[in-house]
């Protein structure tokens, strides 16, 4: 009888724990990888759907990364310019402007932007989908939520990042350029000169690679998050808020993981500019 009663209790225990929210959410987030991994490799994707959110996540946040990305550009130029002049290393502004924007802080301002307003969008709406239980009614049609929901959202984050990321890049040192020949009297041909001897193909090469591994991180964190919320109103908000967080968080890891990889041995860049 004891050890029945011990075994009621085990049970009875075991029955009653439940994982950390947290880590059942960090096991969905990759299982939902893995899933839409296999959904492109099958090529069961559905285009419609991918265009849609595709021109949401392009079109729709080219301006506010352009805004940011010129004012970025030039306060990382105000930083900078003065000191290099005072040192007689007129020469080397724009390789280290140009090196500086693509390899960092374009990738990465640009996915920041993009985690606050796309990221947090489809964690909001695919968490709306998932309290007024929608995901269910997808699944009683015989349509898996995975592929008409999650699988668009991550294929249209990782083609539209790398080209914001581009195009950020672009304007932002064009707005380097305006102000280091307007106010510094630094000249544009310099800086231009400067920053074509500095980079080569990899630089846009990596950077291309990190946005698309950036835009895969905030779309799939992002469903994952509105996938797994519970709880109402509050919960929804609760996840989209948790779900830009987290995505943030992964893009810092991600950003120092792919440059040591990328750039640890690197260190010439500045020697072609002598």
């Amino acid at each position: 009888e004891e050890e029945e009663q011990q075994q009621r209790e085990g049970r009875s225990v075991l029955g009653d724990w439940k994982p950390p929210r947290y880590l059942w959410r960090g096991v969905t987030t990759l299982v939902i990888a893995g899933q839409v991994v296999l959904r492109i490799l099958q090529r069961r994707i559905h285009p419609r759907n991918s265009l849609q959110q595709l021109e949401t996540v392009g079109p729709r946040s080219m301006g506010v990364c352009l805004l940011t990305a010129s004012f970025v550009g030039m306060a990382f130029t105000i930083q900078f310019v003065r000191e290099f002049t005072r040192l007689g290393l007129t020469r080397v502004v724009g390789g280290v402007l140009a090196l500086a924007l693509s390899r960092e802080l374009s990738p990465v301002v640009t996915a920041i932007v993009v985690a606050g307003r796309v990221g947090s969008a489809f964690a909001a709406e695919l968490g709306t989908m998932q309290v007024s239980e929608q995901t269910d009614t997808l699944r009683v049609l015989r349509t898996d939520p995975v592929d008409y929901l999650v699988t668009p959202r991550v294929i249209a984050c990782s083609i539209a990042l790398p080209i914001l990321t581009l195009t950020s890049f672009t304007v932002g040192m064009a707005a380097s350029v305006l102000l280091a020949d307007s106010v510094y009297n630094v000249s544009a041909n310099i800086i231009l000169d400067s920053a074509r001897k500095a980079l080569k193909p990899w630089d846009f090469v990596s950077t291309m690679i990190k946005s698309t591994v950036f835009g895969a991180i905030i779309s799939i964190v992002s469903c994952a998050w509105g996938m797994t919320t519970s709880g109402g109103a509050k919960g929804v908000g609760e996840s989209t808020t948790s779900a830009v967080v987290i995505s943030l968080v992964c893009i810092f890891i991600a950003d120092f993981t792919l440059s040591w990889c990328f750039f640890q041995g690197a260190g010439d860049a500045l020697q072609r500019l002598g």
